[in-house]
C-alpha cells in the first residue's frame, strides 16, 4: 500500500511538471499616454531558446502573425532560467495591448518569410503565454501627437493631433499660461483601409484605425509673441499646456532646422527597418530650440517622413516622437517616394516607369496627406478610392527668407500646374523684403552618390526646373533621398558658378535618421574598385548623419551640418546677400562648436550664428567623422572667388 502511495504521488509530479505552463504578466494595467511603460515578465519557459520571442498585439484579438512588433526573450538577463523581464514604452494606438510569448526553433525559419531587412520573421506556431490586456483608459480620448504649422495668413498657428474618437474638440490659447481666453473650434477626419492603395497599407496585417485626426487655427496672433495653448475638450479630457513663439515675417532673424529621411524608432523589431538615429537627431534638435529661449524657429522635413510605408502604426510612434519639438515649433514637410510611390500612380511618364515603383508601401500618399496641413491648397488626385494628395508645393515668409516646397513624386514639368505655381510664385518674391530664396523638395537635382535609378529624374530636374531656380535668383536648393550629406558649390548646368546669384548652392541633407547610404560614384574607368574620387563641384561630403541648421537675416545665410556623434558642427557655408558665397579652409581656424553655442549669441547682436572675437571666424569646413570610410583632406581655391572647395575623398 505505502508502495502503490509512492508510485501515485510520484506519478502525479510528473504530470504536474508536465503539463506546467510559462506565464506572462504585465504591470500596470492602464497607461495615461503614449511614451508610459509597462513591466512585461514572464516565468515557466522550458528549455529556454535564444529563439524564444514576446509579440506586442493592437487590437489584443489579432492573430498571431499580426503582431506590431516583437522582442526576443533574450533581451532579458534572466532568460536562460526560463524567467525575465521587459520593459517597453508604447505609444497610444487607440486600443488595448496584449503580449504572447512564442516557441520558434531553428528547423522552422522560413527563408520566404522575411521582414523589410531580408530578416527571417518569427514562427508562430509554439504559442506558450499569453498576458491581460494593458490599456491607455481614458487616455483614449485625449489628444496626442500635436503638431504645429504655419497658416496662409500670417497672423495664424494651426495645430494638428489625434484622439480616438470624432466628437468636438477645440484649442485655447492666451499670451498668459493661466489664462487660455481664446478659443477655435477643431476640425476632425479620418481615412478609411478602402482608401489605401496596395499591400501591406490596404491589409489586415499593415492596417490599424488611425483614429481622428483634428486641426484647429489659432488667429490674431501678434508676430514673435509667445503663446500658450492646450487642446482637447472638457468631456474628453484636455493635453498639457504647450507654448509656442508667433511667426514674425519682420524679424530680424529667421532660424531653421532642416533635414530629409529621419524616420523614426521603435523599441521593438517590426517588419520594417526602424531609424534608432533619429533619437540623436531629435536630443540635438531640441537642445538647439531650448538654447533658442523665445526666439521663433521651423523645422523643415523634405520627405520620406515616418517610413511607415504601409504599417500604420509606425505614423504613431512617428508623431509621438517628435511632438516635443512639434508642439513647439511648427514642423513643416514636403512630400517623398516613401510617403506616395504605387504602382498605378497617375504621373508615371516612360523615362520615370523604373523609377516610381511601391515605395509608399499602398498608402499613396493618404496618411500624409490627411496627417498634415500645409499651407496652400495643392493636390493631384489619385486615381483611386483614395482622396486627393495634399501638401505638395507651397511657400511662405518668414524673416529675411522667402521658402518654397515642391514634390518631385508627381509633375513638376513644364506646363504642369506645379511648373506654374513655382513660376509664378519665384517670380513674385519681393527681395528687399526677403533677399534669401530657399527651394526645398525630396530627390536631389545634384548628388555625386551613385543613385543611378533617380538619373533621368535629375535630368529633366536640371532641365525644366532649374531654369526657374536660376533666373529668379534661387539662393539655395536643398533636397534629400540621399541618406547622407553634401554641399556643392553654387551650380548652373553641372557647372560651378562663383556666385549663388544665377548658381543656386545645392545642399543634399538626406541624412537625418534612415541609414541605409548608397556608395558615391566611382570612377569610370575603374567601376569595380572602391575608389570613389570627390568631384570639383562637391565641396563637402560625409556618411554620418544629422540635421543642417539655417541661420539668416538681411545681409547673410549660413547653413550648418551638425553632426549626431558629437551634437558640433561639422561643415559651414555663408551666403551673403550680394551673392557671395563664403566657405571655410583649411586655413582658418577650424573648430568644431557645439550648435547650440551657434544660437546663443551675446545680448547685442542679432545675428547669433557667430562667436564674437578679434576678427576670429570659425567657418565649420572639418576633415572629421566619415562614418565607414577613410577620409582625407584637400582645399584648392580660385584667385577671383571667395568659396575654397574643401573635399573629402573616400577611398
Amino acid at each position: 500500500m505505502v508502495v502503490n502511495l509512492s508510485f501515485f504521488l510520484l506519478l502525479l509530479l510528473f504530470v504536474s511538471s508536465a503539463n506546467a505552463k510559462a506565464t506572462v504578466s504585465i504591470s500596470p494595467k492602464t497607461l495615461n499616454r503614449s511614451d508610459d511603460s509597462v513591466a512585461i515578465q514572464w516565468s515557466g519557459v522550458e528549455s529556454p531558446s535564444d529563439l524564444d520571442w514576446l509579440g506586442i498585439y493592437s487590437p489584443p484579438n489579432s492573430p498571431h502573425d499580426h503582431f506590431i512588433g516583437y522582442k526576443l526573450l533574450n533581451a532579458s538577463s534572466t532568460w536562460r532560467s526560463g524567467s525575465g523581464s521587459i520593459s517597453l514604452p508604447l505609444t497610444n494606438l487607440r486600443s488595448n495591448y496584449s503580449f504572447r510569448i512564442f516557441r520558434w526553433t531553428q528547423s522552422e525559419i522560413d527563408p520566404k518569410h522575411l521582414d523589410h531587412d531580408q530578416n527571417p520573421l518569427p514562427g508562430t506556431k509554439h504559442l506558450l503565454a499569453e498576458s491581460e490586456e494593458v490599456s491607455f483608459g481614458s487616455g483614449v480620448g485625449k489628444p496626442e501627437q500635436i503638431h504645429l504649422a504655419f497658416e496662409d495668413g500670417v497672423n495664424g498657428m494651426r495645430v494638428t493631433f489625434v484622439a480616438g474618437d470624432g466628437e468636438e474638440r477645440f484649442v485655447r490659447y492666451g499670451e498668459r499660461k493661466e489664462r487660455l481666453g481664446n478659443s477655435a473650434p477643431a476640425r476632425g477626419v479620418r481615412y478609411e483601409r478602402e482608401h489605401m492603395c496596395n499591400a501591406p497599407a490596404n491589409t489586415s496585417i499593415g492596417w490599424r484605425d488611425p483614429g481622428w485626426i483634428f486641426d484647429a487655427v489659432m488667429n490674431n496672433l501678434n508676430g514673435g509673441v509667445k503663446y500658450y495653448y492646450q487642446v482637447g475638450s472638457d468631456s474628453k479630457g484636455w493635453s498639457e499646456i504647450h507654448s509656442f513663439i508667433a511667426r514674425d515675417v519682420y524679424s530680424e532673424e529667421t532660424i531653421a532646422f532642416m533635414f530629409g529621411d529621419m524616420g523614426c524608432a521603435t523599441p521593438y523589431t517590426t517588419f520594417i527597418r526602424t531609424q534608432d538615429e533619429s533619437i540623436s537627431t531629435l536630443k540635438w534638435i531640441l537642445r538647439d530650440i531650448e538654447a533658442l529661449g523665445d526666439k521663433p524657429a521651423l523645422v523643415s522635413h523634405i520627405g520620406d517622413i515616418s517610413y511607415a510605408r504601409g504599417y500604420s502604426w509606425v505614423w504613431d510612434e512617428f508623431f509621438a516622437q517628435i511632438e516635443p519639438i512639434a508642439s513647439r515649433v511648427p514642423y513643416h514637410v514636403c512630400i517623398g517616394n516613401h510617403e506616395y510611390d504605387f504602382p498605378a500612380q497617375p504621373w508615371k511618364p516612360d523615362w520615370a516607369a523604373w523609377t516610381y515603383g511601391n515605395d509608399g508601401g499602398g498608402e499613396c500618399g493618404v496618411p500624409y496627406s490627411m496627417r498634415f496641413n500645409m499651407p496652400g491648397n495643392s493636390s493631384e488626385p489619385t486615381g483611386t478610392k483614395a482622396p486627393p494628395t495634399r501638401n505638395l508645393y507651397y511657400s511662405y515668409d518668414v524673416g529675411s527668407v522667402h521658402f518654397v516646397y515642391i514634390s518631385t513624386e508627381t509633375n513638376f514639368l513644364r506646363g504642369g500646374r506645379q511648373y506654374e505655381f513655382v513660376k509664378r510664385d519665384l517670380e513674385s518674391v519681393d527681395r528687399e523684403k526677403t533677399p534669401f530664396v530657399v527651394v526645398q523638395g525630396h530627390r536631389p537635382m545634384y548628388t555625386t552618390s551613385n543613385e543611378v535609378r533617380d538619373a533621368m529624374i535629375r535630368q529633366k530636374m536640371v532641365e525644366h526646373l532649374e531654369p526657374l531656380f536660376v533666373e529668379n535668383n534661387v539662393t539655395l536648393a536643398l533636397w534629400g533621398h540621399v541618406h547622407r550629406y553634401e554641399r556643392f558649390c553654387p551650380m548652373r548646368n553641372n557647372t560651378c558658378g562663383k556666385l549663388w546669384r544665377g548658381s543656386p548652392v545645392h545642399l543634399v541633407i538626406g541624412m537625418a535618421g534612415q541609414d541605409w547610404q548608397p556608395i558615391w560614384e566611382p570612377r569610370p574607368n575603374h567601376p569595380g574598385l572602391p575608389i570613389f574620387p570627390q568631384p570639383e563641384q562637391s565641396m563637402y561630403r560625409t556618411g554620418e548623419l544629422g540635421y543642417t541648421l539655417l541661420v539668416a537675416n538681411k545681409e547673410k545665410l549660413t547653413v550648418s551640418f551638425v553632426g549626431n556623434h558629437d551634437g558640433e558642427v561639422h561643415d559651414t557655408v555663408e551666403m551673403l546677400a550680394s551673392g557671395e558665397v563664403i566657405s571655410g579652409s583649411k586655413d582658418d581656424t577650424v573648430k568644431t562648436v557645439p550648435a547650440s553655442a551657434t544660437l546663443v549669441g551675446k545680448a547685442e547682436s542679432n545675428v547669433s550664428w557667430y562667436v564674437k572675437g578679434a576678427g576670429l571666424m570659425v567657418m565649420g569646413v572639418l576633415l572629421g567623422f566619415i562614418v565607414g570610410f577613410f577620409t582625407k583632406g584637400k582645399k584648392g581655391s580660385t584667385p577671383d572667388n571667395r568659396w575654397i572647395p574643401v573635399k573629402n575623398e573616400e577611398t
